[in-house]
């Protein structure tokens, strides 16, 4: 019986050097019957790869990559993270070693050629030199090539390959046979220092590359490091040093000042002060006593404590970070589906549009045309260059939502990063994401001196389990007096007796129902108390109103100024509350919002989401509650406060840690700055090539003699892809989003 349910996993993929690659792998993946989708990162080297596990399994994929000359590592996650990251290393050691002897034995061969190539034996020297450079260092260009013409397939080690191999060759050949060009009226030259010096340059920009690319996975590389290899976990008693990875739920683990914590718990005893900045980003460190949860990778400060683990492995928050960042650096943006086309054909037309010159050259310049023919076929394969083009989109995703998650901003995909740019409205829930989302006592009215009536009000509150009822209970502490006869009302509140004397708390019906007389001075002050939009509480005896006292869901410190931010961005704020008129009114105006709708139902919500986009609007919608899913579900962008609900997380397209409003601006101009950078490196990369092919091919010798000299080429492709990945890293540079 068929489940229909898929598997999403994320495989690391070796052997990609260029876009090229990438596409091969994505369409090969994308073949094979049981996957629903797959998307290849050259920045990241993975694969992730949606496919129903009832026709299709890592075993085949991995059959399918490497019968096209790839490899995919299937093993269990932390084996297949060690050895991808010890494949990485060996690789960038190896590309370090070979970049730096192929620049030592360049050198010479370049001096030789430019300023001794007339000295005896000087060509000798040269090919000698050369070498080792073009079929040692740089063996990979041509194993790799090989390898993937046999599968049918080329890369950018293609045309490496064949402009340095035929340079080199051709060079030979005119040293030993000089004749056979002489016959022909033409110059026998050699180019053996081209051949060596884009092997080099190459190398070295490679190496570059790898180190910038490493730097944009930086993000999870620090949140990986949150995780203590170590713990001390208590066992009958006795304080046990075990390995983080064998905690098992309900163990109970001792955590020391200046220790982080390994895994999601309850703290059972002892008490502190936990700094969860890498979770919320707000500094201040939130105390933890008996009952608190505790979060992996968080830091203990000066208490100690105990907590059981309630969470472990890959149930952990800090782990669901990690995963959600992982999957979101690997996704695609939609403008990179131009690129993968480009890159899918790119080796094949700059191949075409070489011999294409090599052979205009012949036909059109029967003096020069075989020798400049020659120079602009090796040209045009070395400057062309489909690694910019490859690396354009995927670095600036990957430092981009790496960069958000330092900041407690997690995106679960790119094309939400790219999106968030385009916003120009935020409809905001009050309730949690606005305000709090706990109710507070902010007026006290009392109307007699007697103290013990304090007393009696919080011991017949202890015993309500009304979320006002805590409300009052939490705003102030008295002594406990026996309460006889407790009654909880519903819908209206709670009465009890004291020395005989009845006592009641509720709302204003309770007090109309008891007969109780409420003059007109108290009149008045609840009338402005309920003007403010707060929900009153009367405390009565039987005869007369003893207090009044105001409550409301107080607004965050940071939403007014988080709003007033949005609305100077050009973006419009509306609020939406399932609250009564008159406290929507008062939070609006204390907000700043634009506008607001009150007493609206979850539905309502999302049928006011619809109306907006009937308007031409794109727009955001922020909740942390689950009554706010179908909101969140109809917005373009959904953007869950952390701290809310998992129901509006899961929905979400964006989760906010911390619940700061502020973030959300964060977030659009994180959106901004990135799709900025993507532009930019696109622009630059299709413009290198789009001028770079054709000046290669020599389109300006006819008019001002210039032919590209290859050594150049070769530096410019490589500086290509370096700076491509540099310009990304500069959204990571910046300290504030």
């Amino acid at each position: 019986m068929s489940t229909n349910k898929t598997i999403k996993k994320t495989f690391p993929v070796m052997g990609m050097s260029c876009a090229t690659c990438a596409a091969r792998v994505e369409k090969t993946l994308n073949r094979q019957a049981g996957v629903i989708y797959s998307a290849v990162n050259l920045s990241s080297e993975v694969a992730t790869v949606e496919y129903n596990p009832e026709v299709c399994s890592p075993e085949i994929l991995k059959e399918a990559i490497d019968k096209v000359g790839f490899e995919l590592l299937i093993e269990e996650k932390k084996e297949v993270e060690k050895k991808a990251e010890a494949a990485r290393t060996e690789h960038f050691k190896s590309l370090k070693m070979r970049t730096i002897w192929a620049i030592l034995l360049s050198l010479p061969v370049s001096v030789v050629a430019m300023f001794f190539h007339e000295m005896p034996y000087a060509s000798y020297i040269m090919a000698v030199l050369s070498a080792p450079v073009v079929f040692w260092l740089g063996s990979d260009f041509f194993v790799n090539a090989w390898r993937l013409l046999k599968k049918g397939s080329a890369n950018m080690d293609t045309l490496v390959a064949n402009s340095t191999g035929i340079a080199y060759l051709f060079s030979l050949f005119n040293l030993f046979f000089p004749e056979y060009l002489l016959r022909h009226g033409i110059t026998p030259h050699v180019y053996f220092e081209a051949a060596s010096m884009i092997i080099s340059f190459i190398l070295l920009g490679r190496l570059l590359e790898e180190r910038a690319k490493g730097n944009t996975a930086i993000a999870i590389k620090k949140l990986m490091g949150l995780r203590p290899k170590t713990v001390t976990v208590i066992k009958n008693g006795v304080e046990v040093e075990v390995d983080a990875d064998s905690i098992l739920k309900g163990d109970v683990i001792l955590v020391k000042p200046g220790e982080r914590i390994a895994v999601d718990g309850t703290v059972v005893e002892g008490s502190s002060f936990v700094d969860e900045s890498m979770l919320t980003g707000e500094p201040m460190a939130t105390s933890k006593e008996k009952g608190a949860k505790v979060f992996a990778g968080t830091i203990n400060q000066k208490g100690s404590f105990r907590f059981s683990a309630d969470k472990v492995g890959e149930e952990t928050v800090l782990a669901h970070i990690i995963k959600m960042v992982q999957d979101a650096q690997g996704s695609k943006a939609p403008v990179q589906k131009l690129v993968d086309k480009v890159a899918s054909v790119f080796v094949p037309v700059i191949m075409s549009v070489a011999l294409l010159s090599f052979i205009l050259w012949i036909l059109l310049d029967k003096e020069t045309g075989l020798t400049h023919g020659f120079l602009a076929a090796v040209t045009v394969l070395v400057v062309a260059c489909p690694c910019a083009l490859g690396l354009a989109t995927p670095t600036a995703i990957m430092v981009g939502i790496g960069k958000g998650a330092e900041h407690g901003i997690l995106i679960k995909d790119a094309d939400s990063l790219e999106i968030a740019r385009k916003i120009d409205t935020v409809v905001l829930d009050k309730t949690g994401t606005i305000t709090y989302g706990k109710p507070v006592v902010t007026d006290w009215k009392w109307f007699s001196e007697d103290k013990l009536l304090k007393d009696i009000l919080f011991s017949m509150e202890r015993m309500s389990e009304h979320s006002l009822a805590s409300a009052l209970v939490e705003s102030t502490e008295h002594d406990i007096v026996p309460i006889e006869n407790f009654e909880s009302i519903t819908g209206m509140g709670v009465k009890g007796c004291f020395s005989g004397r009845i006592y009641m708390a509720g709302n204003r019906r309770m007090i109309d129902k008891f007969g109780v007389s409420v003059s007109r001075e108290i009149e008045d002050e609840a009338l402005n108390l309920s003007s403010e939009g707060k929900t009153l509480v009367w405390f009565a005896n039987e005869e007369k109103v003893l207090c009044v006292c105001g409550i409301t869901d107080s607004i965050k410190p940071t939403s007014a100024a988080a709003i007033s931010r949005l609305k100077s961005m050009g973006i419009e704020v509306i609020m939406l509350t399932g609250d009564a008129e008159a406290p929507a009114r008062n939070m609006a105006e204390q907000s700043g919002v634009d506008s607001y709708l009150s007493e609206v139902t979850p539905q309502l919500k999302a049928e006011f989401i619809k109306e907006l986009h009937k308007k031409g609007k794109t727009v955001a919608m922020s909740g942390d509650g689950i009554n706010d899913s179908a909101a969140l579900a109809e917005a373009d962008l959904s953007i869950a406060m952390g701290k809310g609900s998992d129901i509006a997380m899961d929905i979400s397209k964006v989760t906010i840690m911390s619940s700061d409003l502020d973030k959300i601006a964060d977030m659009i101009n994180l959106s901004r700055q990135t799709v900025r950078t993507i532009r930019q490196n696109l622009f630059w990369a299709f413009i290198y090539n789009i001028i770079g092919v054709p000046v290669a091919a020599g389109v300006l010798f006819p008019i001002n003699g210039f032919l590209l000299n290859p050594m150049i080429a070769g530096a410019a492709m490589a500086m290509s892809s370096v700076s491509v990945v540099t310009n990304s890293l500069r959204i990571r540079r910046k300290r504030k989003i």
